[in-house]
C-alpha cells in the first residue's frame, strides 16, 4: 500500500512538472496573446510568476493600447490604475504607447493626475488620445494653464495623432494651433463638444489645415458658414460624420442661423456624410432651426419639442434616417408623423417617448414607411386607442407592414 501511494505521488509530480514545462515553453507570441485578455491587475500578478512571464509583461506590443483609470476611491466605484504601475509605464513604456485614453471621475484630483501623466509623455508618439470624464466637472476644474501645458506636450511630441477626443475640457485656440502645426497631415477625428474656450476661429483653423479630417464633433456655437465651406473645399477629403450638440445653457439663449448655401456646399462635396444633431433646447429657442432644408441624417430631441417644430422637420429634412423624440406634450403628433413619412423617404429608425399618437395615424405612418423601418421604439403610453385600433390589436397590424413581429415598449414595473 505504501509503495502504491509513493508511485501515485511520483506520477502526480511528473504531471505537474510536465505542465510547468509546457507553460514555460509557450511561444512568446501566444503568451502575449493570453496577456492581452487579462485585466490589468491580473496581468501584473501574472508577471510575478517567473522571469519569462515578466519579460512578456514588458513586451512593447502589450502597451500600445492603454487606458489610465484615475479616480478617488471615496467618490467612485471604478477601479483605479495603481500609482506604482503608472510610474513603471512612464519609465519603461511611454515610447510604446500609441492608443491611449484617460478615464477620470468628477474629482479635480483625478483630472490633475491625468494632466501630470500627460506632461511626462515627452517620449511618446500617440496616434489616438481620449480624455473621458465619467461625470462633470473634472477637467474643467483643473487650472487652464496646467491642462494646456500638459496637452501641448502630447501635441508637440506626437507627430501622428489621428484621433483626438477632448470633450468637456479647457482646450483653447492657441493649443489647437499647436495641434495643427504638428499633426495636420494625420488628424482624422476631432471630438470636442463643451469646450468653452474654443472660438469659431479656432475650429476654422483646424478645418483649414487638417485636410484629412473625416469626423468632427462640436457644439453648435462653433459651427459657421465659413467652417462648412472650408470642409467643402476641393483640397479637403470627404467628411464622413459631423456631430453637432445644440445645447441651451440659459432659457432664451440666441442661436445663429447657418445658410442653406453652406449646407448645399457640404452635400455636394460629401454627398454621403452623416449629420448628427442633438437638441437640448427650450421651446422658444427653435426659431432659427428647420426653416429651410437641412441635410440632417440623425436627429435627437432631448427636451420637449413642439408640434410646429416637428412639422418643419417633416418638410425640411429629406435626408433624415433616424429620429428620436423624448417628449412632446399632450397634443397628438398624427399630422407630423404622416408628413415625416411622406417627405423623409430614407427614414429607417424612430423612437418616441412622452408623446401622443393615435393608433390609426401610427399604423398609417408604418404603412407608408414599410419594411425600411428597421428600428421602431415606441412606448405603449404613446399610442392612443381610437375607433379603428385598440392597443391589443395594433401590434398585429404594425407587424404585418414591418414584415416582422413587433410590440410597443413597456415601462418597467419596478
Amino acid at each position: 500500500m505504501l509503495n502504491q501511494k509513493r508511485e501515485t505521488q511520483e506520477k502526480q509530480n511528473k504531471i505537474v512538472g510536465s505542465l510547468d514545462s509546457d507553460w514555460a515553453r509557450l511561444p512568446q507570441e501566444l503568451l502575449l496573446h493570453i496577456f492581452q485578455y487579462l485585466p490589468l491587475l491580473d496581468r501584473a500578478y501574472a508577471s510575478q510568476v517567473c522571469r519569462r512571464w515578466n519579460q512578456a509583461f514588458h513586451m512593447p506590443e502589450l502597451w500600445r493600447c492603454f487606458e489610465f483609470e484615475l479616480n478617488q476611491p471615496a467618490s467612485s466605484y471604478l477601479k483605479a490604475t495603481h500609482p506604482d504601475l503608472i510610474k513603471q509605464i512612464i519609465k519603461r513604456h511611454s515610447n510604446h504607447l500609441q492608443y491611449v485614453s484617460f478615464k477620470v471621475d468628477s474629482s479635480t484630483e483625478s483630472a490633475e493626475a491625468a494632466c501630470d501623466i500627460l506632461s511626462q509623455l515627452v517620449n511618446c508618439s500617440l496616434k489616438t488620445l481620449g480624455l473621458i470624464s465619467t461625470a462633470r466637472p473634472s477637467f474643467m476644474e483643473v487650472p487652464k494653464s496646467h491642462f494646456i501645458s500638459a496637452l501641448t506636450v502630447v501635441f508637440v511630441n506626437s507627430k501622428s495623432l489621428s484621433s483626438l477626443k477632448i470633450d468637456d475640457t479647457p482646450v483653447d485656440d492657441p493649443s489647437l494651433k499647436v495641434l495643427v502645426a504638428n499633426n495636420s497631415d494625420t488628424l482624422k477625428l476631432l471630438k470636442m463638444s463643451s469646450c468653452p474656450h474654443v472660438s469659431p476661429a479656432g475650429i476654422l483653423c483646424v478645418a483649414d489645415q487638417c485636410h484629412g479630417l473625416r469626423e468632427l464633433a462640436l457644439n453648435y456655437h462653433l459651427l459657421s458658414d465659413e467652417l462648412l465651406l472650408a470642409l467643402s473645399s476641393e483640397k479637403h477629403v470627404h467628411l464622413e460624420h459631423l456631430r453637432i450638440d445644440v445645447v441651451s445653457e440659459n432659457p432664451g439663449q440666441h442661436f445663429h442661423t447657418i445658410k442653406k448655401s453652406s449646407w448645399d456646399a457640404m452635400v455636394r462635396h460629401s454627398p454621403k456624410f452623416n449629420l448628427v444633431m442633438y437638441f437640448f433646447l427650450y421651446e422658444d429657442e427653435f426659431g432659427p432651426f428647420f426653416n429651410e432644408e437641412i441635410p440632417v441624417t440623425h436627429l435627437y430631441f432631448g427636451r420637449s419639442v413642439s408640434k410646429e417644430v416637428l412639422g418643419r422637420v417633416g418638410l425640411h429634412c429629406p435626408r433624415l434616417v433616424e429620429l428620436v423624440v423624448c417628449a412632446n406634450g399632450l397634443r397628438p403628433l398624427d399630422e407630423e408623423l404622416i408628413r415625416i413619412a411622406k417627405h423623409c423617404t430614407q427614414l429607417s429608425a424612430i423612437g418616441l417617448g412622452e408623446c401622443e399618437v393615435s393608433c390609426s395615424a401610427f399604423v398609417e405612418f408604418v404603412k407608408m414607411c414599410g419594411r425600411r423601418l428597421s428600428q421602431l421604439s415606441i412606448m405603449e403610453e404613446v399610442l392612443i386607442p381610437d375607433h379603428k385600433y385598440s392597443l391589443d390589436e395594433i401590434h398585429w397590424e404594425v407587424s404585418k407592414h414591418l414584415g416582422r413581429v413587433w410590440f410597443p415598449d413597456m415601462m418597467p414595473t419596478w
